[in-house]
């Protein structure tokens, strides 16, 4: 074989580069999805947590005469920057920058976004037990014609009493106090309290379900992922996340938190919106409760949103 033939062999053919005239035509957004990548948070004491993730790497496609993007370099790009950094707005800020450097003749915008579960130990409410829980999140950022822009978003799980079938139960349990304890009938404290506390007398409870609340914010500028503090946030406006390791006293006191914080999804869906509105961290939000209703094969569900102009709003998909 000659220098001439080995060479030949070695200028392997790229058939991307090579126009297509009879199918020319601009493209939204070409990339890869589901991309397997370790995802690394800087926590507040300063440790580094890392965690798997996929994620979706996409730029525009801006000349109608170019059959494709360079894949090759999106996946790359995502691989060095996941795995050397921990994951920052300036760090995605960059990730975005060489997607566009790297196809700078192809194309002018560029998306990320990183899909994973972090997880956060939580302490039960009354005994000395803890366990973990997993919160799915999203980071997603674009860059256009020089704005950068950010989303995080998160699912949380909570509870939910429905207020009115609390009230249809405490009539059900009045009425049966009028039937066991009659007007001619002289009232005893000890009866009383004995009778509170038989299945006899509490003859209804009010029905609960686990319920999701879909948060998704905006970032302002200048601020770090404000990740546990966005769950911690909209787990105390709620006051019912779902718990991990229970005790009696643990479940008992969850039993009274949802008594005191009876909610229907416009309920929740308000609290969230309350507890977002003030933090100045967040641009804009939508947020959406679903009630997985135990009563009725459907869910109840109520969306919410800054109201932001140009950003989330009554058109975003409920």
């Amino acid at each position: 074989m000659t220098a001439t033939d080995s060479n030949a062999l070695r200028a392997m053919p790229d058939i991307a580069a090579e126009p297509q005239a009879a199918t020319a035509g601009v493209l939204d957004w070409v990339g890869m999805d589901e991309i397997a990548a370790p995802v690394r948070l800087a926590l507040a004491d300063g440790s580094i947590v890392q965690s798997p993730a996929r994620v979706s790497a996409f730029v525009n496609l801006k000349r109608p005469d170019a059959r494709g993007i360079h894949m090759s370099r999106l996946y790359l790009h995502v691989d060095r920057h996941l795995s050397s950094e921990p994951l920052t707005p300036c760090s995605l800020r960059r990730l975005l920058r060489d997607f566009l450097d790297s196809h700078a003749e192809l194309s002018d915008r560029a998306k990320v976004s990183i899909r994973f579960d972090h997880m956060v130990r939580r302490p039960a409410l009354r005994s000395d037990n803890s366990g973990w829980k997993t919160y799915p999140i999203q980071v997603s950022a674009s860059m256009h014609e020089g704005q950068f822009a950010l989303e995080l978003g998160c699912d949380i799980a909570y509870s939910s009493t429905c207020p009115c079938s609390a009230a249809l139960a405490r009539q059900l349990i009045q009425q049966r106090f009028a039937a066991d304890f009659t007007a001619d009938r002289p009232l005893s404290r000890e009866a009383v309290l004995d009778w509170l506390g038989r299945e006899q007398g509490i003859v209804a409870t009010p029905h609960s379900q686990r319920s999701i609340a879909e948060v998704r914010v905006r970032l302002a500028p200048g601020f770090e992922f404000p990740i546990l503090d966005l769950i911690d946030r909209v787990e105390d406006a709620l006051q019912t996340p779902v718990q991990t390791a229970v005790k009696r006293e643990d479940e008992q006191a969850f039993a009274l938190l949802n008594g005191q914080n009876l909610m229907f999804c416009e309920d929740a869906a308000r609290r969230m919106q309350r507890a977002l509105d003030a933090d100045e961290r967040i641009a804009d939000f939508w947020v959406r409760a679903s009630h997985l209703e135990s009563l009725h094969p459907h869910d109840a569900v109520a969306v919410a949103s800054k109201g932001v102009r140009g950003g989330y709003g009554a058109d975003s998909v409920p």
